[in-house]
């Protein structure tokens, strides 16, 4: 059936015609985006005409309009109608009872209808006070009707937009503004919203407003093809969900990637943030426009006085070798030849992102079309303009992006392209790997004066995920790609063996620190062997702490620095030839010895509370200035026993507190006194409410060593009591072995999706296979849990081989089920 006999059945056989019409039209395989929200503009616009004909029959001065969305012919399967009944005002009540007419047999097929009955004047006036509404307007197409009443409004509507737009338009990129900030940007969302988003479909709408005012316009390179491609996403979101809904939830995704044909939801996703990317450029540069054009024209009164009517020269201030500043640009100065000079767009960009000033447009969009690529390997200059760039803080971000926005950065590397716009599923991460790159080059210049090679640590914050565009490892991918990078951009061999170390080594300080036992001479010389030499460890500490600090706020904090400066301050030693075979033994603090003395002499636990805060930051200051919060640091001292782990992390489950952190360690006791005690060094924070008394904790966690609570049988009790909310299926829990990382005890690591009592479930395990955890170091990223466990046999010897994996398996299974 063709576009004409489906309009034909729905003039013909009224509402229920154009609901079968309609129906067979979205189940259409054959025909999708654009030429499906056409044909179901033009199916609708036929239906709504012959409404309004049967029911306007000999009414005069009255029409029916379609506005926004449905004004563009850009309807979705769920999209609202947005309609406007326009009159002259002569017959009030027939104009009443047309709009009854008209608006029930929409409201009957269950459409959404956004409809208004105005006069022009009041049309007009209500657009003056409701930008939104002017917007709408803005894409008035007439539909049935009187067409000289829809011509004249629209008419009237666009010159009131451009007349009003130097007041209208910052009140429109004030709107923009707050919408991001509510919504957050489209281009790096897990579960974005198609519309609402910042580089969404209601920025492209603004575009589309700003260039009606012929005041400034967008580039138009790319635009139209982003904007068409989330179209496209939301047609299949709603037909995936049979909802009117924009946002692009984790559930659905897999399928909306079905309808659309791509193959899985990481492709969807990476072509709804290169969308993103495209429209959100376009409104950083048209905005920035804007403001020139409303700058200008505020000052052109008093310059036209100064110049005697004459036309100013703009003022043209060198910052480096062919390059210029103009009107609070960086644009290519007059004698620049890109077709002659390789090194031009690094120059152009080191300098605007040191001066702090954006790149222009044009002079990216020239240097993308003539400059010549760079030799190989690069030149000095090139590779100490990159430096500079990197190392400019906050300003390489937009310049970084003006570059990508035109295909610069893959020009210059090509590896680039397969991190770009790829998406982290992983709720620790708050960027996508490419922007992620850069908040670590970013996060990395804060400590170039930590370093004694400032350049290898920029170069390597900027590569330590490239692995990310390819399978398996991608730390190890990630070596290669540096190796091949650093090469070319004209390191020397031992340069570039320093970088691919860093690239491969990248997460080892953070790693090791957090989910292995420091005191162990295995762990400290293991990681010395990877490192190398002193310099590397010292990039190294500086590219964790700037990787941590770019991921996102649950990556780092005072804790896991302090952390990984102990190893670093332990590796350090053993760089400078220090044997690590005898440690120093670990001197309990003085309220630890306390607690173990106490604990020896009661027979039972004894525990203390103390509220931990982290200082504020220069970048995140509070609004008292005083410290943050980080929890409540919860000491354990118990006589060595079995069951410690179950009973206390069971007990803290069952007060709904969150282990953010744990430690547990046997404590040397002091001369004289006999015994053996157990340290447990935790940070936890209250699910909601507060915190219970320390006496009550007490309580209950004796009766869990000595059997009398039912731990266990609370748990399911609390969880048969709250239904399963739907939610994203997490992956497996997975439990490996890592047989040589320690001489002393066998290492058995748990990577699961964090949920209440699940330290309990894997310490009963634990229990049930007669191992006796010798340490444990738990840590929390998001929704995953990464947890380490030193056990031992009964005789306190590492397990064999073969009764390792079948723990960790049995543990596994446990997890699983």
């Amino acid at each position: 059936m063709t576009g004409t006999d489906v309009r034909n059945e729905a003039e013909d056989s009224g509402p229920s015609g154009y609901a079968a019409a309609r129906l067979r039209l979205l189940t259409e395989g054959a025909r999708s985006g654009p030429p499906r929200r056409t044909a179901l503009s033009e199916l609708t616009d036929a239906w709504l005409t012959s409404l309004f004909t049967t029911a306007a029959e000999g009414l005069r001065g009255v029409s029916l309009v379609a506005v926004g969305g449905y004004g563009r012919g850009e309807l979705s399967p769920r999209s609202d109608l947005d309609l406007l009944l326009l009159h002259d005002g002569a017959d009030s009540k027939a104009v009443a009872a047309l709009a009854d007419r008209l608006w029930y047999p929409v409201w009957d097929l269950g459409l959404t209808l956004d409809h208004s009955v105005r006069t022009p004047a009041e049309a007009r006036r209500t657009a003056g006070e409701d930008l939104k509404v002017q917007l709408g307007l803005l894409d008035a197409r007439h539909l049935a009707g009187d067409l000289g009443l829809t011509t004249g409004l629209r008419t009237a509507v666009l010159a009131d937009w451009r007349n009003q737009a130097p007041r209208r338009l910052p009140e429109l990129q004030e709107l923009c503004a707050e919408r991001a900030e509510r919504q957050g940007e489209l281009q790096y969302l897990l579960e974005p919203d198609l519309k609402e988003a910042r580089g969404g479909l209601r920025d492209a709408t603004a575009l589309r407003a700003v260039a009606a005012s012929w005041l400034a316009d967008a580039p138009r390179g790319g635009l139209d093809d982003a904007r068409r491609r989330l179209l496209d996403v939301r047609d299949a979101l709603h037909l995936a969900t049979g909802r009117a809904t924009d946002r692009l939830a984790l559930q659905e995704q897999d399928q909306v990637a079905a309808e659309l044909g791509l193959l899985d939801a990481d492709t969807l996703l990476r072509q709804v943030y290169e969308a993103a990317r495209v429209i959100s450029y376009a409104s950083d540069v048209t905005w920035r426009e804007v403001g020139r054009v409303l700058r200008s024209r505020a000052v052109r009164p008093r310059l036209r006085a100064m110049w005697g009517g004459g036309k100013p020269v703009a003022d043209r201030s060198p910052l480096a070798e062919g390059v210029v500043e103009q009107d609070g640009e960086v644009v290519l100065a007059r004698a620049a030849r890109p077709d002659r000079d390789p090194v031009l767009p690094l120059r152009a960009a080191a300098a605007a992102a040191q001066a702090g000033l954006p790149l222009s447009l044009h002079a990216v969009r020239r240097l993308a079309a003539t400059v010549r690529p760079l030799p190989t390997p690069w030149p000095a200059e090139a590779r100490e303009q990159l430096v500079t760039l990197l190392g400019s803080g906050r300003p390489t971000v937009e310049v970084w992006e003006a570059l990508e926005a035109e295909g610069l950065i893959t020009q210059l590397l090509p590896d680039w392209e397969r991190v770009r716009c790829r998406p982290q599923r992983n709720a620790v991460h708050i960027w996508t790997v490419d922007r992620h790159l850069i908040e670590t080059a970013v996060r990395a210049s804060e400590f170039t004066r930590r370093v004694s090679r400032p350049d290898l640590l920029l170069v390597a914050a900027l590569l330590h995920d490239i692995g990310k565009g390819w399978p398996g490892d991608h730390s190890v991918a990630g070596e290669i790609i540096a190796r091949d990078v650093a090469t070319r951009i004209g390191f020397d061999r031992e340069d570039v063996t320093a970088l691919a170390t860093l690239v491969r080594h990248h997460l080892l300080l953070i790693d090791t620190a957090t989910r292995r036992d420091l005191e162990d001479p295995a762990t400290v010389r293991s990681v010395a062997e990877a490192v190398g030499t002193p310099s590397t460890l010292e990039l190294l500490h500086a590219l964790t702490e700037a990787d941590a600090l770019a991921t996102g706020p649950a990556a780092w904090s005072s804790w896991r620095g302090s952390l990984v400066a102990d190893l670093v301050k332990r590796v350090a030693a053993v760089l400078a030839g220090d044997d690590p075979a005898e440690p120093e033994a670990g001197e309990p603090t003085a309220e630890q010895e306390r607690l173990a003395l106490e604990a020896v002499a009661t027979g039972g636990p004894v525990l203390a509370l103390r509220a931990q805060t982290e200082p504020p930051t220069d970048e995140q200051p509070t609004a008292s200035g005083e410290p943050e919060p980080l929890g409540v640091e919860l000491l354990i001292a118990v006589p060595d026993q079995s069951g410690v782990l179950p009973a206390v992390a069971g007990v803290l489950a069952m007060h709904r507190l969150t282990v953010r952190t744990a430690e547990l360690r046997a404590l040397d006791l002091p001369d004289g006194v006999d015994g053996s005690v157990l340290l447990l060094d935790w940070r936890v924070a209250a699910e909601y409410g507060s915190l219970p008394q320390a006496a009550r904790l007490r309580a209950d966690l004796v009766r869990a060593l000595d059997g009398s609570l039912d731990i266990a049988g609370r748990l399911a009790e609390r969880d048969a009591a709250y239904p399963r909310r739907r939610g994203v299926v997490a992956p497996p829990a997975r439990v490996t072995v890592h047989p040589t990382a320690s001489r002393l005890a066998t290492v058995i690591e748990v990577r699961a999706q964090d949920a209440p009592g699940l330290l309990f479930r894997i310490g009963r395990a634990l229990e049930d296979a007669a191992v006796r955890v010798r340490s444990a170091h738990v840590s929390t990223l998001g929704a995953n849990a990464v947890d380490a466990f030193y056990v031992t046999g009964p005789q306190g010897t590492p397990l064999p081989g073969e009764e390792a994996a079948t723990v960790a398996r049995k543990l596994e299974q446990t997890l699983r089920a």
